[in-house]
């Protein structure tokens, strides 16, 4: 990795911002999946000498103070897991936090409210980001970024502080999130295969673009299949489709003929009848029925797949192949999660419920890397840089 992280220097006895990714999910005050949290103690074990000002966003509470979206949670299973008190600070700027970090000694942990309560931490007007994101840096002397599944973003708490705090850098997480996909971005073409799948085409545009010429092969799962089968002329019947996305799917296949024997599209579908007695059956692209609602590639799709896999040298998987959540809509996910397991290569899962799968089976174990941050890792992918680490010291 070319820039500095926390082993390049000493920031004992320092007072330092941490930026860390807690954007848990909650129900009814609950953590549902405290992984992200877990995901940040070894760089703050290993800074145990400085005083830590943890800073996060949670949700998207678009600027205002919402209760419900509040780090507090996350302050207490933080402590939990470290075994010793942190302090939750209900502010992230301010007289609060001075008063805080006046009073802290080396070692100890604190956790700042929300960021994006306030409007600057993502503004598009960058004299509001960086004024809030000067005030966020405030009582700090050094600055950590171990939010990976934030560092896309040009934001104040990201982004903005390393304006005004030296040194500025990667924390442990960071620095094994990039060295991973740096290893994928520079793979080799032949066996790299790619697996991509979600709901939107508009999503995955930069990727595909990116990748498909540099892979073996680009196997396309998950919704924004329907928007492909839409563009090629196939009725898809009630399947997901939002409205000008097989315009995009016919521009990323447009802009991308020259590489198109390398995109497989599913051979077959698992549909449903939503139009009428909700009965399920397997078809094939072109026989996809009006009132019908395509939700996962069919069983022959699910083998052709999960065997590519199997075989690779390199894998990336991002987004699931069908409606995940919904039985029997699960299959095709979970047979290439199976794959995945079983794949003796170098592979990858970036992100999202493709996590979900492989943690349904049991399987994160059989897996290189599994990244916290499935747009970041999306976007790493396409560019090969980050703005959040971009804006970190050079070693």
């Amino acid at each position: 990795m070319h820039k500095k992280t926390i082993n390049d220097v000493d920031l004992k006895g320092k007072t330092v911002l941490v930026r860390v990714d807690f954007n848990v999910p909650l129900e009814n005050g609950r953590i549902t999946d405290a992984t992200r949290i877990s995901a940040a103690l070894p760089t703050i074990k290993a800074l145990s000498g400085s005083k830590l000002i943890l800073c996060s966003h949670l949700g998207r509470p678009e600027g205002k103070r919402n209760p419900e979206e509040s780090l507090a949670p996350c302050a207490v299973r933080l402590a939990e897991l470290l075994g010793k008190d942190v302090p939750f600070i209900d502010d992230c700027i301010g007289d609060k936090v001075a008063a805080a970090v006046a009073n802290m000694k080396a070692g100890d942990v604190i956790l700042l409210e929300n960021t994006r309560f306030y409007p600057g931490e993502e503004s598009k007007d960058k004299e509001q980001m960086l004024a809030f994101a000067k005030e966020l840096a405030a009582p700090a002397e050094a600055f950590v970024n171990d939010a990976f599944g934030s560092s896309h973003r040009k934001h104040a708490s990201v982004y903005g502080v390393t304006q005004f705090l030296s040194p500025c850098v990667a924390g442990l997480l960071v620095e094994k999130e990039v060295s991973m996909l740096q290893k994928l971005y520079n793979s080799p073409q032949d066996g790299f295969i790619v697996v991509l799948g979600g709901k939107k085409v508009k999503d995955k545009i930069g990727v595909i673009k990116s990748l498909l010429p540099r892979c073996e092969k680009m196997l396309i799962g998950g919704a924004m299949t329907y928007s492909f089968f839409k563009a090629k002329g196939y009725e898809i019947g009630s399947s997901y489709c939002p409205e000008g996305s097989e315009t995009l799917a016919q521009e990323v296949m447009d802009a991308m003929k020259d590489h198109l024997d390398k995109m497989i599209l599913p051979q077959d579908v698992n549909m449903q009848n939503v139009a009428g007695d909700h009965s399920t059956k397997y078809a094939a692209p072109t026989a996809i029925e009006p009132g019908w609602d395509a939700q996962d590639i069919g069983p022959e799709t699910a083998k052709m797949y999960a065997d590519l896999v199997r075989a690779a040298k390199t894998v990336f998987w991002n987004g699931p192949m069908g409606h995940f959540e919904v039985k029997p809509f699960d299959q095709g996910t979970l047979e290439v999660a199976k794959a995945m397991g079983e794949c003796p290569g170098f592979n990858v899962i970036g992100g999202g419920d493709s996590v979900a799968a492989v943690t349904q089976m049991h399987l994160e174990d059989k897996i290189d890397h599994v990244s916290t941050g499935g747009g970041a890792s999306l976007e790493y992918l396409e560019n090969g840089s980050l703005p959040g680490v971009d804006a970190l010291d050079e070693k």
